[in-house]
């Protein structure tokens, strides 16, 4: 473990510190009892900091005297005890920290998120929850941790009700098994796979989803696919946008490819103004397949909730239901491989035309292709219960490359044209983009138009710093 020599500035900092979600402070004199509860929260939430040897402001109002390190680092030795005995032992980072100024050290216990639910010593499980760290009693919501954690998959658990026969007979196992190499008899195929309990031929949720003609109808959560289109180009879309919803059910692979064809079918319809005109929105079709492959695959089944596409005018955006799992976080999902569902996974990479591929790289290859086709970078957002991918209809270059561009198929631009081809939501925005333009010299008005119908053009001036984008 490191020794870290700090200024009291950086004392000072830590000091009037706030505890959150992420960051919680003990005294040096702390029971083992209250670190191990700090840390399993921090372990089966998002991860966070521990400092031990800093009293929080509970106990010390006055922050200059938080400060309370121990004389010795042997003296912290119980607390890297107390901390020893959480099962399993999450990721965690020591040091210990020293000020010239202040007297004695202080732990600092860095913890990781992990894919493990994690217990006290005395078999409790805790939370973190903003600043507190709360206990779970409730065996439910324990199980609920799991499935969210990825420590557990709902695609395991078996089905009693449903007999083996409905999935060995059933019309996508048969043809799945036309192009399977070697050639294997259905049931020997579910059992080998652990898609059916060895024991009582009971069929699991897994080999429901893969191969059960209505899955939506037989499995006691919400399975289906929810697709949306509002015409409008607002966050919060009022009823009046909404112009067409549909609900695609099916096996996982037929699922898949249904989805995405309604997907691309509804895309077709819709028209938004690009730096080219007005065309349709056009999206490259890997970045749509690989995130609506990833919502599918890594959703969190036990939650009873559809997949959500919605298509917005300027965005679509794929709600997938379910945490992140594991110790995979916003900022590390392009380079962390965490598989909730791995018999899905599996199975899926199995079919002659594999709907995941090139498995691990879905999102990287998402990323890559809006960039060669000149949009934005998707955004991936955990929000509560759920993770979010927007793929933005907005082009990379900046609102006033963009604009000038646009002049190169077009002869004027209005405000409404240059909000969608910047993604500028604000009018007043971009009039100060036009403004300027216009100070550069290289955009005027277009006389005698006013109101809705005012519009820009190109000076001589314009015209030429135009073809430096075109």
């Amino acid at each position: 473990m490191n020794t870290r020599i700090i200024a009291d500035e950086d004392v000072e900092t830590l000091c009037t510190s706030e505890e959150s979600h992420f960051l919680d402070f003990k005294s040096s004199d702390v029971s083992g009892k209250k670190i191990q509860k700090t840390i399993v929260a921090f372990a089966n939430a998002d991860g966070g900091e521990l400092l031990i040897g800093i009293k929080d402001p509970k106990e010390e109002s006055n922050p200059t005297m938080r400060w309370s390190g121990k004389e010795k680092i042997e003296d912290l030795n119980s607390c890297l005890q107390a901390i020893s005995a959480v099962t399993p032992t999450p990721d965690l980072k020591f040091e210990f920290l020293k000020c010239n100024t202040r007297k004695g050290y202080v732990l600092r216990v860095l913890v990781e998120k992990s894919s493990f639910v994690h217990y006290t010593s005395d078999n409790v499980v805790y939370q973190r929850c903003g600043a507190q760290s709360l206990p779970l009693n409730d065996p439910q919501k324990i199980t609920e941790l799991s499935f969210a954690k990825g420590a557990m998959s709902f695609e395991d658990f078996l089905l009693k009700e449903i007999q083996p026969e409905q999935i060995v007979y059933s019309s996508e196992l048969t043809r799945f098994l036309l192009e399977y190499s070697p050639k294997t008899d259905p049931l020997e195929f579910c059992i080998n796979q652990n898609l059916f309990d060895f024991k009582t031929w009971e069929p699991r949720i897994v080999s429901v989803l893969l191969f059960h003609d209505s899955p939506s109808a037989v499995i006691p959560r919400k399975c289906a696919v929810k697709i949306t289109r509002y015409e409008t180009r607002e966050d919060t879309p009022e009823r009046e946008h909404l112009a067409e919803q549909y609900t695609i059910e099916g096996s996982l692979y037929q699922l898949i490819h249904k989805a995405v064809k309604k997907i691309t079918q509804i895309m077709s319809s819709v028209s938004a103004w690009t730096l080219d005109g007005l065309k349709t929105m056009d999206y490259p079709p890997e970045a749509v397949w690989e995130v609506f492959v990833n919502a599918v695959i890594h959703r969190d089944y036990s939650i009873s909730d559809d997949i959500q596409v919605i298509i917005y005018n300027n965005r679509i955006e794929m709600i997938s239901p379910g945490k992140l799992p594991g110790y995979v976080t916003e900022k590390n999902i392009l380079d962390a491989r965490y598989a909730r569902n791995p018999k899905i996974i599996r199975t899926l990479n199995r079919y002659k035309e594999a709907p995941n591929k090139d498995l691990g790289e879905g999102l990287n290859t998402t990323f890559q292709k809006m960039k060669e086709w000149g949009l934005q970078a998707p955004l991936i957002h955990e929000d509560g219960n759920t993770v979010k991918v927007i793929l933005p209809h907005i082009p990379l270059a900046q609102p006033a490359e963009a604009i000038l561009k646009f002049f190169k198929k077009n002869n004027t631009i209005t405000n409404k044209q240059a909000r969608e081809i910047t993604g500028i939501k604000s009018e007043n925005l971009v009039k100060i983009e036009f403004y300027k333009l216009r100070d550069a010299g290289y955009l005027e008005r277009c006389p005698n138009l006013e109101g809705p119908s005012a519009a820009w053009r190109l000076t001589e001036a314009g015209k030429i710093e135009s073809q430096k984008y075109n």
